[in-house]
């Protein structure tokens, strides 16, 4: 079976209910860097909040 990637922006401190889930960490990591940019108005995301959210993906059998 496949694994199943996750993130919610809860997860690194945000009050926001941002949840979303991919096939793939890379699929997962474009998800989460549309909704960084359009909601949270990050053009991009600095080393620091980039390890935050990898931290915090988790990855489901």
């Amino acid at each position: 079976m496949a694994k199943k990637y996750s993130f919610a922006c809860s997860d690194i401190g945000m009050s926001c209910g941002f949840k979303t889930n991919a096939a793939s960490e890379n699929e997962l990591m474009g998800k989460i860097a549309s909704h960084a940019k359009s909601v949270h108005n990050m053009a991009s995301m600095d080393a620091a909040t980039m390890a935050k959210v990898k931290a915090a993906v988790k990855a489901e059998d």
